[in-house]
C-alpha cells in the first residue's frame, strides 16, 4: 500500500486525537515540549505506526525513531520505512 504524506498525516492526526488527546498538533511542534508526550507515548505511537505500514519494526528502525519530535519528522520516518519496506 502506497501511503502518501497527506494520507500518514491524516492517520497521524486520528491517531493523536484518539490515543493521546492531542487535537491538531503543529507540524513543527516538539511534542515533548508542548504536549509532555514521553518515552511511553512514543512506544505506544511506534506500535500505531506498526499497525499503519501493516510490518513490525526492528530493534534498529524503533530506535531510530527516539529522536523523532516533531509530526514532520514522524512523517519523515514513516515515509522513509514505507519506501524500504
Amino acid at each position: 500500500m502506497t501511503l502518501t504524506r497527506e494520507k500518514i498525516l491524516n492517520n497521524l492526526s486520528e491517531i493523536f486525537r484518539t490515543r493521546f488527546e492531542i487535537e491538531n498538533p503543529g507540524l513543527d511542534e516538539n511534542l515533548r515540549e508542548a504536549y509532555e508526550f514521553d518515552s511511553i507515548d512514543a512506544i505506544e505511537l511506534l506500535v500505531e505506526i506498526e499497525k499503519m505500514l501493516g510490518v513490525s519494526l526492528t530493534q534498529e528502525e524503533k530506535k531510530s525513531a527516539m529522536n523523532v519530535r516533531t509530526i514532520n519528522q514522524i512523517c519523515d520516518y514513516i515515509e522513509s520505512l514505507n519506501a524500504s519496506g
